[in-house]
């Protein structure tokens, strides 16, 4: 009766939850996880920009959450024995995003949800490629 209710609230909740849950266990490998974590953090720091422009700021509140929460899935992930400098650096990096997301959250202005999107699209990018070859 819990989910018919949440259902009843929420359905769009309801099916990100159930989306995300089944891509994930899709994700067969560690490495398809890992880029299915940056493609729903970017959509996240996505969502919390215009959520921020249109003023919903319950569904800004949402995204930065994840956004955040993704962050310390990825630098939980890290393994700084075999990562060394590379996983101390990304480490330093999702730090700082998570900084500058949190700090962005009590303002009103989208840019810095957009600026810490791209940036970690990049870090997206080479995490395709490399995973790709």
């Amino acid at each position: 009766m819990a989910y018919a209710s949440t259902l009843l609230r929420d359905p769009w909740a309801t099916y990100r939850e159930i989306d995300a849950a089944g891509r994930t266990s899709q994700a067969a490998s560690g490495p398809q996880l890992v880029q299915l974590l940056y493609t729903e953090l970017l959509a996240a720091l996505r969502a919390a920009a215009c959520a921020t422009e249109q003023g919903h700021y319950r569904v800004k509140s949402e995204r930065v959450t994840r956004a955040t929460a993704i962050l310390f899935a990825l630098e939980s992930g890290l393994d700084y024995e075999q990562g060394g400098e590379l996983s101390k650096t990304l480490s330093r990096i999702y730090a700082g995003a998570r900084r500058s997301i949190v700090d962005a959250s009590i303002g009103t202005d989208p840019a810095p949800f957009r600026a810490a999107a791209d940036n970690l699209a990049e870090i997206a990018a080479a995490w395709a490629t490399a995973t790709a070859a």
